[in-house]
């Protein structure tokens, strides 16, 4: 195991436990900028890191707390599940065939990191939104809340299994926004749920095109699991109203690193 590897997981899950925020977003472009890893290699190895260290924040979300709409969850893997497979028959098309696929996953990992951006700049404002929608105008959308969320969940497949970016901030940002009375907690641990099926069909699915390196995959475990510990108790003493605005710009820019 790389001890750089080791410090970087330790890191990166540090920042999800204080942020809250998925280690897609921050690991796949530490991967690629710091270390030269290709996208695809850093797509499809963090897809299986992310399967793994959210089954075990699932477990204590549904064990302990409760806290998992598994309605939703259903409604979103609906959308995202088929879609994440589509999205791996396409790419293998293009594997066989010889088409160069590190160029698209590239263009969509940056646009997938512009979008976390602005789901962590717009988050209170779309919660607040869906809020005076529901007090308004009680019950008028329900009927368009399954489909929506549907949608979602297709649209989360592909950008997901595309750049392993999304189902962290987008997912819950879009939850936050179609079901304004579920409490916070329960958005989490909804998306959190749904984010499991959706990483491993992922994860599997690069593995089986040669994009999963397992050495590194070890390595990012090793450091990872005791630095999201450690990075969950930091999180009371750090203002999130700080830190949420320079993670979302940091993210911004190497959005538009990957995109231009």
């Amino acid at each position: 195991m790389d001890l750089g590897f080791i410090i970087s997981g330790f890191l990166v899950g540090m920042l999800v436990g204080v942020t809250g925020v998925g280690g897609g977003s921050l690991m796949t472009p530490l991967l690629v900028f710091l270390f030269g890893f290709k996208p695809v290699v850093a797509v499809g190895t963090d897809l299986l890191f992310a399967a793994i260290t959210k089954t075990g924040g699932v477990f204590v979300h549904h064990g302990n707390h409760k806290s998992v709409e598994w309605r939703i969850v259903g409604l979103l893997a609906a959308g995202s599940l088929p879609a994440a497979v589509a999205t791996l028959f396409v790419l293998n098309h293009f594997a066989r065939i010889g088409k160069e696929t590190s160029g698209i996953i590239t263009f969509t990992l940056g646009i997938a990191l512009i979008l976390t951006a602005l789901a962590l700049i717009f988050r209170t404002y779309l919660q607040k939104a869906g809020k005076s929608s529901e007090e308004h105008q009680p019950g008028r959308f329900h009927h368009l809340q399954a489909p929506a969320t549907v949608l979602t969940g297709l649209m989360l497949g592909v950008l997901v299994t595309m750049s392993s970016v999304g189902a962290g901030a987008l997912g819950t940002v879009a939850l936050l926004f179609l079901y304004p009375r579920l409490p916070t907690l329960k958005v989490v641990g909804t998306d959190l749920a749904h984010a499991i099926p959706l990483t491993a069909i992922g994860g599997f699915g690069h593995w089986q095109l040669g994009h999963v390196d397992f050495t590194l995959l070890g390595s990012l475990l090793v450091g990872s699991l005791p630095g999201i510990w450690i990075g969950s108790h930091l999180s009371a003493k750090i203002p999130e109203k700080v830190l949420r605005p320079v993670l979302a710009g940091v993210l911004m820019l190497i959005g538009f690193k990957f995109v231009l």
